[in-house]
């Protein structure tokens, strides 16, 4: 069945998540990431700035439900999505513990060559109410047709023009992906798609092997960049956005290259990417926005 422009702006019921330490650090160590901050509990901790997908992925379970039962999209057609673009905005770190509430809504639907491209937006409050990160989680849907309009995202966050120095990569480093990678994941930030952990599934989607997930990619890749442009302190992050591309599998070693850095008065944004294993670019336009 078509994917129909008409659900933009559609809504899903709030979602609320626990958030304690426990998650928190978890989805550090399975990120090989021990910065104290993360870690140390006689002082207060916070998240890894990737860490909204974990609390974002029950919300997105929920909004596939919620559109197979209104035969928007098959489940055949549901389980084709692939995660194609990440964006996150981080109006300041989260802190264990926090009860937080996720809402999503579909900002945008468009037609591209491979598929339906269909733009969700989720947006996290927490107890007073207040902001506390707004994702867009692009996703592609494999070989389905759309139905009506292209309706593009209305809200995005405005889009930053990358500079690239000229010549060699400011830096660039290596990343080891240990075989079950995928599997420790998974559990660590409480994300299951069965394409990560079944080889059996993953065949039957037509993958050569079980993948690592996009957003372990895109945090390792952050991780690094903390280190090398931030001064080890997640704190200052704002903003991570990114492309997938070129598969990860494991074991293998992935290449973060840093390709610029432009500065202003009050931030400054660091452009990346990340080179698989063989070679193909598993991340690109990569944005890291960085508070002064």
């Amino acid at each position: 069945m078509p994917l129909e422009s008409s659900i933009v702006g559609s809504t899903g019921a709030p979602m609320v998540s626990e958030i304690d330490s426990r998650w928190t650090m978890a989805y550090a160590a399975a990120l090989g990431d021990a910065v104290p901050c993360y870690m140390d509990t006689n002082r207060a901790v916070i998240a890894h700035p990737m860490f909204p997908v974990c609390f974002e992925w029950p919300v997105q379970v929920a909004m596939r439900a919620q559109f197979e039962k209104s035969s928007t999209l098959t489940r055949d057609e549901a389980m084709r999505a692939v995660h194609a673009t990440h964006d996150t905005v981080l109006y300041r770190p989260i802190q264990p513990p926090e009860r937080l509430t996720t809402q999503f809504t579909v900002a945008g639907v468009q037609r591209l060559t491979p598929g339906a491209y269909m733009v969700t937006r989720l947006d996290t409050i927490d107890g007073a109410g207040k902001p506390v990160c707004t994702s867009w989680y692009g996703a592609l849907y494999r070989g389905v047709e759309v139905k009506g309009p292209d309706i593009p995202p209305t809200h995005p966050p405005a889009p930053l023009q990358p500079i690239v120095e000229e010549g060699k990569p400011r830096s660039e480093c290596r990343v080891d992906v240990p075989a079950g990678m995928a599997h420790i994941y998974t559990e660590c930030a409480r994300i299951f798609n069965p394409i990560h952990t079944d080889a059996s599934v993953a065949r039957a989607a037509g993958l050569p092997s079980i993948i690592l997930h996009g957003t372990a990619t895109l945090a390792m890749a952050v991780s690094r960049i903390i280190e090398t442009e931030a001064g080890n302190d997640p704190a200052r992050i704002e903003r991570v956005a990114g492309r997938f591309g070129a598969m990860v599998t494991m074991p293998s070693t992935l290449t973060v290259r840093v390709l610029g850095r432009d500065d202003s008065a009050d931030k400054a944004a660091v452009f990346f990417e990340t080179l698989s294993g063989e070679g193909g670019r598993a991340i690109r336009e990569g944005i890291v926005v960085l508070r002064a």
